[in-house]
């Protein structure tokens, strides 16, 4: 009998608890700053834009956090989530390599992000809050937040970034259908898109504008809070029930991982992946290697500087310390949006300095061709950002086959790419552009990082 394909966890083994990997780490992350007092930050700094069980959350070194049961009730519509065997892509690639991957396509809204946005939406119903603003880029996290939104009753306005908006009109019609409004960042709704669009009226959006428009509108209205889809700890923290299901799945298989792969661009779904078996290596167990896959337009953990920094460009947020292009700096527009941001979460950098990690680049062009191949291969058409991960796990498996080495190899599906055909289309058509980032502007962005004493 051939090996299985699919392993499967019933419902009553979805995890109860998230998995927080402050609890393990050998040296405590840098301190969240006060951009004013350069300070740390404390709960009625972050208030106005967070309720406070998150807030809670953000700073918790508890190692296990209860996931509501309400929550889990949403979590049930799709969770756990399949692993899956990719027994045709080794076949194609020709590798000694056993290739799992985790599948989050199978979300309502077809990616990872529903993870946080039902509980950051239910946390804010708790609190009583009706609406929240926040930002997309590709809009897998402004979908998401929708969905959710309209589970728990909130009025979700979402500030997608121009290029985005323009390139991929079916997620915005997703969020629309689910009740959200969607609104292209840089905006005239706000001070910090007025000011943008006053330079320039042609600017195509960065996620570092878009969150400085959602945080502006959290910040000046009463009756409504801010939501993240990365980067937080509290974020990254509520999508480790993929490694916790993950873990739970290849022991089924009678595996172990050698290798875990990530896409990374704000840093949530690599955390949702690796976080879970990283935390199994600092209490003891077996080391694996952790390979964070970054797009070579906004290469943030390979090419920026670990520094304190704004989250957004217009310096409305606390300063954080992480690898960082810059908080002014505007990528390319690539078909990858959601991994078009300038910095890092900070506990995926804080990782990175601690050598628990190892990050790699790639050109979209790349990328997608590993995309097609995956797709002709398992019949699933990937994410453009899931295509980075895609593309690192070929990678460690033709070094497999290389080295006559038969490791495991796990990483993480975060999303289909059926909102994204148009640059499938691109691809196809040899219309798809490598583009690089300007050096000078990265120069630029980095020489105006704030100025924290070490």
């Amino acid at each position: 009998m051939s090996a299985p394909t699919k392993y499967l966890l019933d419902e009553s083994r979805m995890p109860t608890h998230w998995y927080n990997i402050q609890a393990d780490l050998p040296v405590p992350a840098p301190a969240v700053l006060h951009p004013g007092t350069l300070q740390p930050v404390g709960p009625d700094d972050l208030a106005p834009l967070f309720p406070m069980e998150l807030i809670a959350q953000e700073v918790s070194t508890e190692r296990e956090i209860e996931i509501p049961e309400p929550v889990r009730e949403v979590f049930r519509l799709w969770r756990p989530a399949p692993l899956v065997r990719a027994h045709r892509l080794e076949k194609a690639l020709g590798t000694p390599a056993k290739i799992y991957y985790k599948y989050e396509g199978v979300s309502p809204a077809g990616s990872h992000k529903p993870n946080t946005a039902v509980p950051q939406a239910w946390y804010n119903q708790q609190a009583g809050i009706r609406k929240i603003a926040t930002e997309t880029g590709a809009g897998q996290w402004g979908s998401s937040l929708a969905f959710a939104g309209a589970l728990f009753g909130l009025q979700v306005t979402v500030y997608q970034v121009r290029v985005s908006y323009d390139q991929k009109p079916y997620r915005r019609a997703l969020m629309e259908t689910y009740g959200a409004r969607c609104v292209a960042s840089p905006s005239m709704e706000t001070n910090a898109g007025r000011a943008i669009l006053a330079q320039n009226p042609e600017h195509p959006g960065s996620l570092g504008i878009a969150i400085s428009e959602a945080v502006e509108v959290a910040a000046t209205h009463d009756d409504t809070k801010y939501a993240l889809g990365s980067v937080l700890n509290h974020v990254l923290m509520h999508q480790t029930i993929i490694g916790q299901e993950a873990i739970a799945q290849l022991e089924m298989a009678g595996d172990d991982p050698d290798v875990v792969v990530g896409c990374t661009g704000g840093g949530s779904n690599f955390a949702g992946i690796s976080f879970p078996f990283l935390g199994l290596q600092l209490r003891g167990g077996r080391k694996r290697r952790i390979v964070a896959v970054e797009p070579a337009a906004c290469p943030s953990l390979t090419r920026g500087k670990y520094a304190y920094d704004f989250g957004d460009t217009a310096h409305l947020t606390p300063l954080t310390k992480m690898h960082t292009l810059g908080s002014t700096f505007t990528p390319p527009g690539f078909h990858a949006g959601g991994l078009r941001y300038h910095g890092m979460a900070p506990l995926v950098s804080h990782l990175k300095e601690l050598g628990l990690i190892e990050a790699v680049a790639y050109h979209q062009n790349a990328c997608f061709e590993a995309g097609v191949l995956f797709a002709r291969s398992e019949g699933i058409v990937p994410a453009p950002e899931a295509n980075h991960a895609v593309k690192g796990a070929i990678e460690e498996a033709l070094r497999c086959k290389r080295e006559g080495r038969s490791e495991v190899i796990l990483f993480n599906l975060c999303g289909h790419g059926h909102f994204d055909m148009s640059a499938y289309s691109n691809y196809m058509a040899g219309k798809l552009v490598d583009q690089p980032y300007d050096e000078k502007e990265l120069a630029m962005a980095l020489a105006g990082l704030p100025s924290v004493p070490a």
